[in-house]
């Protein structure tokens, strides 16, 4: 059997780009969830949501459990949303969410676009943009300037055959807050009710 996680890389600095191995399966028995493995097939993240029935709050973890985004699940007469705040949330919390993922209804060829507003607990917001694929899992995370810094796509072996519906690469470009990332890829797989 072929290992999930990706070759460990030989240098790693942070002028590089990151690569990490999605599973889209809680390591809890019976559980809903993910867990990233690092390029060294460390485990860097995960979600593990223990209460199947209670799927409108999910907690994005490090490698030691400790939580880095609560996400909430909200709902606008037509359209929902996930909010991701710091650490632990509640839903009465007023500092606000860090970021906020929604699926945008317009109509384009062979995909969709979900919009991610960043910065909305500093008053500071810009927003960011994940573009995905009908024809398959993979979607992209472009800046505010249109410029990819993170791109999920299916994870292949060495020669090329499919690791399966659930097993995903993601690559991240230099500088880039990781666990922010993370929490927008979660966000983005709960929307689409992939987790």
């Amino acid at each position: 059997m072929g290992k999930v996680h990706p070759q460990a890389l030989h240098s790693s600095t942070s002028c590089k780009q990151e690569t990490f191995t999605l599973w889209m399966k809680s390591l809890v028995l019976n559980g809903k969830g993910c867990t990233v493995f690092d390029s060294n097939g460390q485990i860097s993240y995960r979600v593990d949501n223990y209460n199947c029935r209670h799927r409108d709050e999910v907690h994005l973890m490090d490698q030691n459990g400790d939580i880095l985004f609560t996400m909430l699940k909200k709902q606008y007469k037509l359209s929902r949303s996930w909010e991701g705040y710091r650490l632990s949330a509640t839903r009465n919390d007023h500092k606000g969410p860090c970021f906020r993922v929604s699926k945008t209804y317009k109509i384009s060829r062979g995909g969709s676009t979900y919009e991610v507003e960043l910065g909305l607990d500093k008053n500071q917001p810009y927003t960011h943009k994940i573009e995905s694929s009908t024809c398959n899992s993979a979607c992209k995370i472009s800046n505010e300037l249109g410029v990819v810094v993170a791109e999920l796509r299916r994870k292949k072996s060495r020669c090329g055959v499919d690791l399966g519906d659930d097993v995903f690469t993601m690559v991240v470009e230099p500088n880039i807050d990781l666990s922010l990332i993370m929490g927008l890829v979660v966000a983005y797989s709960l929307i689409k009710c992939k987790m």
